[in-house]
């Protein structure tokens, strides 16, 4: 029988770096401070450095996050914000959560980030900012989309969610618009252990608004001068995610090499690692990487004929898999109130019938990865 590869393997990760970790919680402990601080502070300066951004805010998680942001640029009832219908739902409730309207704008089939030559024909009047998603750690045009932005005076908060530390035309995820959303959420590439995020910017301005906005609008304590929120980072989290982020370039080399070793494997079985386009003939086409970026790879994700049937197959033989993201947002239940129906974004729908993601993490060895393609192989096999 085949040994079991998980989709994601994290006390793998625990047990390497187990020493750090227990320093950095008892200094914590130790301090009893909990809540911002020292350790949040420090976190903020070192992140920043990373993603290349002037300013970075600890927040909650990161959906919270998304939310502050749009809090900050004054996003409210009766604006409309573009958004690709292809990403994680709290992208979309956030908007909603404050009386937006998402309008999305479909797909690249390639990356599966939002395709940024359809941005400008989606914009109206009540377009009030644009959030681009890089999605499973591949950046978006993020040159064209300030082109469109810049021209119609529409500002921009990246959701880089999924996208710490990733790379296009020499600018870090998060760095580029007015603000920037992380999140450190357990499986991600840098994941605390529960919720926390952190919001980029490099306007001065824009930052000290969501330090207030972050803390119930107080400054100084109990005078409010915004309605705010509680979306304080803990301070342990931010302990464990400084333990964590001087390992983050050696994982992501080992998520790239992973990514490398599967390209050969399915390349060794007879899947052409050059399709872009489903068949008969090519029954799995493997992600694209952008020439001269920088791909994370928080997943990797194929497109697959017969996907569900595979999914199944897959978790039959042990194998971890994981569908990002079944229902495109313009048909979630809870966004009927907004009008869209199926057929608007056909490209972000077929991407929900297609996609399944691999485990891909740093710790997954060849002889595994030899395992999910032989596995796959032989699924696609038997139904030629």
């Amino acid at each position: 029988m085949s040994p079991r590869v998980p989709l994601l393997d994290l006390k793998a990760q625990y047990a390497a770096i187990r020493a750090d970790i227990d320093v950095a919680m008892a200094r914590v402990i130790e301090s009893q401070h909990f809540i911002l601080g020292p350790e949040v502070e420090a976190l903020e300066r070192e992140i920043a450095d990373y993603s290349g951004a002037k300013h970075a805010i600890g927040v909650s998680s990161g959906t919270d996050a998304i939310l502050i942001a749009l809090m900050a640029l004054g996003v409210g009832a009766g604006d409309e914000v573009l958004t690709s219908p292809q990403t994680f739902v709290a992208t979309a409730t956030c908007i909603a959560r404050i009386g937006a309207k998402a309008t999305f704008v479909d797909i690249d089939p390639q990356t599966f980030n939002i395709d940024a030559s359809r941005l400008e024909r989606a914009i109206t009047t009540k377009t009030k900012a644009i959030v681009p998603i890089h999605l499973f750690g591949q950046m978006c045009d993020m040159r064209a989309i300030m082109t469109v932005a810049d021209k119609n005076g529409i500002p921009v908060i990246e959701d880089a969610a999924q996208a710490i530390g990733a790379e296009r035309d020499g600018r870090r995820a998060g760095s580029i618009g007015a603000l920037g959303c992380l999140s450190f959420f357990p499986s991600k590439n840098l994941g605390a252990f529960g919720d926390a995020g952190m919001v980029l910017s490099n306007d001065d301005a824009l930052a000290a608004r969501v330090r207030l906005l972050r803390n119930q609008g107080q400054k100084p304590k109990y005078f409010s001068q915004l309605v705010g929120g509680n979306f304080r980072l803990d301070a342990l989290q931010a302990a464990i995610l400084r333990a964590k982020l001087p390992h983050l370039d050696g994982w992501t080399r080992a998520r790239q090499l992973n990514a490398s070793t599967y390209r050969r494997l399915f390349a060794a079985v007879g899947f052409n690692a050059d399709a872009v386009v489903l068949n008969p003939k090519t029954p799995i086409v493997l992600p694209r990487e952008v020439p001269g970026s920088r791909h994370i790879y928080n997943q990797f994700v194929l497109r697959a004929n017969r996907r569900d049937a595979l999914l199944t197959y897959l978790a039959t033989v042990g194998i971890g898999s994981e569908v990002y993201y079944p229902q495109p947002m313009h048909l979630q239940d809870c966004f009927t109130g907004w009008g869209y129906r199926v057929g608007d974004y056909p490209e972000a729908e077929r991407a929900s019938m297609e996609s399944l993601a691999i485990p891909i993490y740093p710790e997954l060895t060849p002889s595994m990865q030899e395992v999910v393609v032989s596995q796959i192989a032989s699924f696609a096999a038997r139904q030629s």
